[in-house]
């Protein structure tokens, strides 16, 4: 089981100078559980893991949508798999209230913001649409769905694996206690990737700028408090805010560290390989 971080900011992309280091792209995580491929979220990171998985050949893989904001779906009218009628892609995620989630892709491919529609799509795209709790199996691998604090409403995901977890959990806002459903989906989990992209000051209002409470977003420590409770292995710092340079990071992952010891800032082209982590006890 591997992770490879293709995207690792919140908000909006934030090419740079300053930022060069952890990247600026927004949220596209690649998972592998032996030959099974999957895609958490379709920010713009997903551009580059698309022409990595075109040299590899024929691509199947499923596609975990978090949710619909811009940042984690702007990146599929670029991603090259979806144009080859030899791609297979299954898109999972959740309706928003407003209209389905294909219809919420093909939205953002209409005339006069994108040329290409999503009908002219030449991949073979098969579409779900899953319930917060709801539990189901793509080849061996299972994956769980719970619902977090955001507007508008986003999934956390677990994946499952020979004995191996993940937690994908990003774009969410932390309780004045740890959040039930994901403590019970985070319980146990070799990696959790948590949204983390605020320091409690920022989020509170007592750093300079507005309060972000009810953004949708939460703290390291919040990321913390969730992941000791929760007794995972490893706790990767994601979403990371757009204006926060690469020094920015490398101070917060340092903060956490001295909170969780066994805790990284996700960067772009940063691999994790489930065999180094530690069982969580």
């Amino acid at each position: 089981m591997e992770i490879t971080f293709w995207g690792v900011r919140g908000s909006i992309a934030s090419p740079g100078p300053d930022t060069i280091g952890v990247g600026g792209n927004t949220s596209c995580v690649e998972i592998r559980c032996g030959s099974t491929k999957f895609i958490l979220d379709a920010g713009t990171g997903i551009r580059a893991l698309g022409d990595k998985l075109m040299r590899e050949g024929s691509v199947e893989a499923t596609l975990l949508l978090s949710h619909v904001h811009w940042d984690h779906i702007q990146g599929i009218p670029f991603f090259v798999p979806a144009y080859v009628p030899s791609s297979n892609i299954q898109v999972i995620g959740s309706a928003n209230g407003v209209m389905s989630l294909r219809d919420a892709l093909a939205y953002q491919m209409t005339a006069p913001v994108f040329p290409v529609r999503l009908d002219q799509l030449g991949a073979k795209i098969d579409w779900r649409e899953v319930r917060s709790g709801e539990r189901f199996q793509i080849n061996d691998v299972v994956v769980r769905v719970a619902r977090q604090n955001h507007p508008g409403g986003s999934f956390a995901y677990r994946l499952d694996w020979n004995g191996r977890s993940v937690v994908y959990a990003t774009d969410t806002e932390h309780f004045a206690c740890i959040d039930p459903e994901l403590y019970a989906l985070s319980q146990g989990a070799d990696v959790l990737i948590y949204d983390s992209q605020y320091t409690p000051d920022e989020y509170r209002g007592t750093a300079p700028g507005n309060s972000k409470v009810g953004w949708g977003h939460s703290t390291y420590v919040a990321g913390v408090e969730l992941a000791k409770a929760a007794g995972v292995g490893q706790y990767v710092l994601f979403h990371h805010d757009p204006r926060r340079s690469d020094a920015g990071v490398l101070d917060l992952e340092q903060r956490t560290r001295e909170l969780f010891p066994n805790a990284v800032a996700a960067r772009e082209g940063m691999v994790i390989g489930l065999d180094s982590i530690a069982r969580a006890a």
